[in-house]
């Protein structure tokens, strides 16, 4: 077939180079914004081009959607024929082959799949067959139970291990876990059953074991595509090197600065590990970038260069231009929210696009002051990962705790906290709710109704609360606190993931501290309806500011970007000190986060809220080392309060870091003792239990309680 495309004038020279290499195993090392979609979509259609039947070959992508996409553009470019190219997930690939395959696994071919709903009705149905000797404190709903067996399952983990690490609160019931798992994988193959994480894991089998099957298969897909290779658990990875084992003919595309997703099972090291699976992989590299100005790629490579583990790449752009990113104090996270809400009505006012503009953050809970400035200030905004803060029922329920004091005809609230009360449900309520309005029973008299049981208890701690609330001179600050020690209880019998969601409660205490009467706190936050941001967003504009984690906007880009919270125990995550595999994790994220950024890029912190016990004064200390320890001349320091440049904060106690890492390294096992009391910038106040091999510290934190710290990525203060 003669060739239809001018390739060399529509790709550079490594997307070509990818392109054009149609044989063997090829590792596509593709930097963020660098055209890896484009260079799978024209390789494609050279492959077709050159002759090959599309059916011979196989394009595994982690959604139909993009699969289909991907081919649709191909076949528009080239040869309609690659509208049949075998694309998909590899669910779906190992669905069809199981189909017909599943006989020499012991399965009919008319086995059934379980979604995600299905197998938590398994799962719960399964429960009584633990036979537990008294009923435990605490036993995890079912939703946490298929994510527990599901995760064990794709990292390939015992549960209990896996629990240890990620699901510590039921710790005390693991072993009854450890048997549900068995008695699920029993109950799957006795009643013909596989579920999604099956499909995977039997589809390797057949590969491993079935020498016939994996030969017929290599023929039938002569030629291998994975994109996102780095989103790839260990499972998919064996799936894509027995698929190739005989002909080689495989290319991968992905970029291992870009992985993410370690939560889901998701291995980085798979693009690391591919040249040993494949001796003679072509290893290409694609660097220039079609997103960013060059002053943002200078931030992002240097970012990267103290990735431990990584293939080291330098993006560059030939577009011109352009200004160096901004690192921005603003002291406070009130300041920060107003800050960010002034920088959008002006940028608006000036021509920008409210679309063109997106607010990045580790964790949902970190916009919770933002969303509340952008909807007192009108402008409307959607928001991706997480709950808006006023749609998440937690925060609905605590705080109709106190809009019932405010307004005792208040009947959705009065709904909301009722039935988080044992035995009062939607019935019970409604005539409770009546019987007050109609008497005016004052809401703290709860306990008197006529009707009260043994089984009702539960009134009187709410009316002992709504009393507490009712005081005069309350002030906001002391109300979070007393429904915090009412709700956080209920709470946790609610919610499986309640260390999350009491963490998200935790944010109201200092937005409630700006305010001196409650009315004003909730109207100011509330603006009942809650949906009010959305109705003004239709109302004056279809154009919205876009929030969201750093994790639902990969794949995604603006020409202004905000990153915010970037701090120490925010970004990264407190959580992560633990790790070292975790904080390169982190890293990566903030990796992901700043190349998102086409024109403009801002990040911001709140250095005034660093806490008293880290030992950090103000002025920048508290600013994420990923950002502090870069090269001075990559950003410009500012504060957001005076709106002037500063020099780049000194971090006192923050010595010249290990090479590698990133992190610095103050001090060494060998310069403390058992017994010492230290302070780390996360956890805060401690006393060094025991010290391990390689380099590790057992620390007891006061509030923290026991870590295991490497010292290579951590920072420890002899008090």
């Amino acid at each position: 077939m003669t060739r239809k495309i001018d390739y060399e004038s529509v790709l550079n020279p490594e997307q070509l180079k990818a392109v054009m290499t149609l044989s063997g195993p090829v590792l596509v090392i593709a930097g963020a914004g660098s055209g890896k979609t484009r260079t799978l979509i024209y390789r494609v259609a050279r492959l077709v081009e050159t002759g090959v039947p599309p059916e011979a070959i196989l394009l595994l992508t982690f959604t139909r959607k993009s699969a289909q996409e991907m081919l649709n553009r191909a076949s528009e470019l080239s040869d309609k024929r690659c509208r049949f190219v075998s694309g998909g997930t590899f669910h779906a690939l190992a669905f069809r082959v199981l189909r017909n395959h599943a006989k020499e696994l012991g399965y009919q071919n008319s086995f059934t799949i379980l979604d995600r709903s299905d197998m938590e009705e398994v799962l719960r149905s399964l429960v009584p067959d633990l036979k537990m000797n008294g009923k435990p404190a605490r036993f995890p709903k079912r939703g946490t139970l298929a994510n527990i067996i599901s995760k064990a399952a794709n990292l390939e983990q015992p549960i209990e291990e896996l629990m240890m690490n990620e699901f510590g609160q039921f710790m005390e019931v693991a072993p009854h876990i450890q048997t549900l798992g068995k008695l699920y994988t029993e109950y799957k193959k006795t009643h013909q059953l596989m579920d999604y994480d099956d499909l995977i894991i039997r589809f390797r089998q057949l590969l491993m074991e079935n020498g016939p099957i994996r030969k017929e298969l290599g023929e039938q897909y002569r030629y291998v595509m994975v994109d996102e290779y780095q989103d790839t658990n260990c499972i998919q990875a064996d799936i894509v090197r027995w698929l190739a084992h005989d002909h080689q003919n495989v290319m991968v595309v992905g970029d291992d600065s870009q992985s993410i997703y370690s939560f889901r099972g998701a291995n980085f090291r798979n693009m690391l590990d591919f040249p040993n699976a494949f001796p003679n992989t072509k290893i290409i590299k694609l660097e220039q970038n079609y997103r960013s100005t060059q002053p943002i790629l200078a931030l992002t490579n240097a970012l990267m260069d103290f990735a431990g583990e990584k293939y080291t790449k330098c993006l560059f752009t030939k577009r011109e231009g352009g200004d160096k990113p901004k690192v921005i104090d603003t002291h406070t996270e009130q300041e920060q929210a107003t800050y960010i809400s002034r920088y959008v009505r002006n940028a608006v006012s000036n021509g920008t696009r409210l679309n063109d503009v997106a607010v990045l953050f580790r964790a949902a809970y970190h916009s919770f002051e933002l969303e509340a400035e952008l909807t007192r200030q009108g402008i409307p905004y959607v928001k991706y990962g997480g709950f808006k803060f006023l749609e998440s029922a937690h925060i609905k329920d605590f705080l109709a705790h106190m809009r019932v004091v405010i307004n005792p005809d208040e009947t959705v609230s009065w709904l909301r906290i009722l039935r988080l009360i044992k035995n009062i449900g939607q019935g019970k309520s409604q005539k409770i709710i009546k019987w007050m309005k109609e008497n005016r029973i004052a809401p703290w008299d709860l306990c008197k109704w006529p009707k009260l049981g043994k089984r009702d208890s539960g009134l009187k701690p709410l009316g002992d609360l709504l009393l507490r609330l009712s005081q005069q001179h309350l002030t906001p600050v002391e109300a979070v606190s007393h429904v915090m020690a009412y709700y956080v209880p209920l709470l946790r019998e609610r919610y499986d993931d309640y260390p999350r969601r009491e963490k998200e409660l935790e944010q109201l205490s200092p937005m409630a501290e700006r305010y001196g009467k409650l009315r004003a706190f909730l109207d100011d936050l509330v603006l009942d309806p809650p949906g009010s941001t959305e109705d003004i967003s239709r109302e004056t504009s279809n154009e919205k500011l876009t929030l969201s984690t750093v994790h639902s906007a990969k794949g995604l880009e603006w020409p202004v970007v905000f990153v915010i919270w970037a701090m120490e125990g925010k970004f990264p995550s407190a959580r992560a000190y633990n790790n070292p595999d975790d904080l390169e994790e982190e890293r990566r994220l903030m990796y992901v986060a700043t190349t998102r950024a086409k024109d403009s890029l801002m990040i911001s912190y709140p250095g005034s809220e660093v806490p008293a016990w880290s030992g950090y004064s103000q002025g920048g200390e508290g600013l994420s080392t990923f950002i502090s320890s870069l090269p001075p001349d990559v950003y410009g320091h500012e504060s957001g309060k005076m709106g002037r440049f500063n020099a780049r904060p000194e971090r006192p106690g923050w010595h010249k870091q290990r090479a590698g890492t990133g992190f610095t390294n103050a001090s060494s096992p060998q310069s403390f003792s058992p017994g010492d009391r230290v302070r780390h910038p996360a956890f805060g106040a401690g006393v060094v239990s025991k010290f391990h091999p390689g380099d590790k510290v057992e620390v007891f934190f006061k509030t923290a309680g026991k870590k295991l710290l490497h010292m290579s990525y951590t920072t420890l203060e002899k008090i």
